[in-house]
């Protein structure tokens, strides 16, 4: 049976030459671009964003010291303003279109977008250190990267929280010997770890101090006060470096059959393209260690790639109708 014209409307109204998952920096700047390069594009951005927690972001250029919201809305206004459709919804499946080429898009809200192509921005979780007061303080005065809020807590008495866990030892470890740039005073809580004779050398070299024994708490009375050992003791401390389990928002990714590597993280080139044509990822899904400009710039090139596959299938599709 022919379709009906309002049944045309509604399929023409959510087709998309991209749909974007993800309304963070990543997102933003790849639909940025994209709507400048005149494409439908719509951006799914439900879900709170990683750094919500957090009160300011560093290391932008020209937006240091911005709250995360404000970057947010700013860059949506601007995508707005190119004619980009930012729905408030979660996509909750994307498959590859068996009537068409592209992929559907299906919403919790009950929409279901077409796109020709795919963009995955959907970031990463960071599972915390199961210590009571991490959690409560996590992106005040409980952080985890130095080059994002080390200069913030410049000259104060630091603390890094171990662990063992095999990837959290080597990352505390990194951490450690960083934090001797922003501040003389860095305590290392080894909460388990297992510390090599280098590892204790650089230490010593750096001039932080090594704590042994269990964790048992994070001192909080209005802000951060120390940390506390289960044998009793305490130890003052102004901040809390921590090293999260980084795990990617990959769900979608997954569902697509986009290949992972040894790690754990989705195959990429430096575009964001992934095994899956017509599929991109960029930002910390992609990149765990993606700060904030590095995910809008990643956004940025995926879009560049994107919008470039786009015109080689437009014109190869012109050419065919032309023979």
């Amino acid at each position: 049976m022919a379709a009906s014209f309002a049944e045309v409307i509604v399929e023409m109204n959510d087709a998309y030459d991209v749909v974007i998952v993800g309304g963070g920096a990543a997102g933003l700047s790849a639909a940025l671009v994209l709507t400048r390069a005149r494409r439908r594009v719509a951006v799914v951005r439900g879900g709170a964003p990683r750094n919500a927690p957090a009160e300011h972001m560093h290391g932008f250029l020209s937006r240091d010291g911005m709250p995360p919201g404000d970057l947010v809305t700013a860059g949506a206004a601007e995508v707005a303003g190119y004619g980009g459709e930012l729905l408030d919804d979660e996509v909750i499946d994307a498959e590859s279109d068996t009537g068409a080429d592209g992929f559907l898009v299906t919403l919790a809200g009950g929409r279901v977008l077409r796109a020709r192509r795919i963009l995955i921005a959907t970031g990463l979780r960071d599972v915390l250190p199961e210590v009571p007061g991490v959690r409560e303080r996590w992106g005040q005065d409980v952080l985890h990267c130095p080059y994002c809020h080390g200069y913030e807590v410049r000259d104060q008495p630091l603390g890094v929280l171990g662990g063992t866990d095999p990837g959290a030892i080597a990352r505390a470890v990194h951490v450690t010997l960083l934090l001797g740039q922003w501040s003389p005073d860095v305590t290392l809580f080894a909460n388990g770890m297992t510390l090599t004779e280098d590892d204790r050398a650089r230490f010593a070299a750096r001039g932080v101090r090594v704590v042994e024994g269990e964790v048992a708490r994070l001192v909080v009375d209005g802000g951060l006060r120390g940390v506390e050992l289960a044998d009793g003791r305490a130890v003052g401390r102004a901040a809390i470096f921590v090293t999260p389990e980084f795990v990617g928002n990959d769900g979608l990714l997954t569902a697509l059959g986009c290949e992972f590597d040894d790690t754990g993280w989705v195959r990429a080139d430096r575009t964001g393209r992934t095994s899956v044509p017509g599929v991109w990822a960029a930002g910390n899904v992609v990149d765990p260690a993606a700060q904030v400009i590095v995910a809008a710039g990643a956004g940025s090139a995926a879009a560049m790639a994107i919008n470039g596959d786009l015109v080689a299938e437009d014109t190869r599709l012109r050419v065919d109708a032309r023979s």
